[in-house]
């Protein structure tokens, strides 16, 4: 990518935008020197329904000027507004400015209202429905594109409206994922379990933890194996929250239920990111956020 940002593209761009508008100029001014010849009938020869004739008019006067004067609002456009490569333009507008601008602009008008909900606690909050109805518009706008509409995610996407966490579920760690963001990572383990028979075995002993449908012979000669997996998952396969290793005696499956998607776990492993969201949010933003997420599961024994 770099080549693209080299100085050559800004002067291509640059030069490219002004000769088609020096292009455009030239245009206009061999159609207004062109003449209507006396000693012709002024049609192009075109004939359709034996009487319809397509005439040779010179473009009318006016419309000429309009496009005169269309050009030259767009060199007065560029001298001011950046549009020439990497000029700035006499005003230096920049897209990140203006929504900077606007961003500050909201905040300011907003703060007044944040600011009711700042000395409440996350409990109380989770109970106060306008602050919920906030709450609600904040995940919408920033959350709802991977864990859904309703919050119930979907395949490699966290719900949040059951009572399982991988990094606990809590207040504070509701508001530290938000602010700093997570990355799961489960590294590929097929070297240190073995054969794929052997992982196989191992594959049914998850299973079991949670009591799903599983081969009970291959279970038992996969549970030493699954040695290799306690490091994270504890040698009760509950998880460490401390880890974001998930608990799997729960049959609550984020990437998948079955033989298969286990077996393709532990051979390739699995990267997941929470992209930190202190960048985006305002403090008291994400005081409501984590509100809204934490009521999502526990808003029936909120304080009211």
């Amino acid at each position: 990518m770099s080549d693209f940002t080299h100085n050559f593209w800004s002067v291509y761009v640059a030069g490219l935008t002004v000769v088609g508008i020096l292009g455009c100029l030239l245009l206009l001014w061999i159609t207004a020197r062109k003449k209507v010849a006396p000693s012709t009938d002024n049609t192009t020869g075109h004939v359709w329904d034996e009487d319809l004739r397509e005439m040779d008019n010179p473009m009318p006067r006016w419309w000429m000027w309009l496009f005169v004067l269309t050009i030259v609002f767009g060199f007065g456009y560029l001298a001011v507004y950046p549009g020439l490569g990497r000029f700035a333009g006499q005003f230096g507008w920049t897209q990140a400015g203006e929504y900077e601008a606007e961003m500050a602009k909201a905040r300011t008008e907003l703060a007044p209202l944040y600011a009711r909900f700042a000395a409440m606690k996350t409990e109380e909050m989770a109970a106060n429905p306008e602050a919920m109805a906030i709450g609600e518009r904040l995940f919408m706008n920033n959350c709802a594109q991977c864990h859904g509409s309703d919050a119930r995610g979907s395949k490699g996407f966290p719900n949040l409206a059951d009572n399982d966490w991988l990094h606990g579920g809590a207040p504070e760690n509701i508001r530290e994922t938000l602010e700093k963001g997570r990355m799961g990572t489960m590294p590929p383990m097929a070297a240190a379990v073995g054969s794929p028979e052997e992982i196989r075995n191992l594959a049914h002993y998850v299973l079991s933890l949670s009591g799903s449908p599983h081969d009970s012979l291959r279970a038992s000669l996969g549970k030493s194996k699954f040695t290799a997996c306690a490091a994270c998952h504890g040698m009760d396969g509950k998880g460490n929250t401390a880890l974001g290793a998930p608990n799997l005696t729960d049959d609550v499956w984020l990437h998948g239920w079955g033989e298969a998607a286990i077996t393709a776990m532990v051979n390739h492993g699995k990267v997941n990111v929470m992209p930190a969201q202190a960048d985006k949010l305002t403090e008291a933003q994400i005081g409501v956020l984590t509100a809204y997420v934490w009521g999502l599961s526990h808003r029936a024994n909120a304080v009211r």
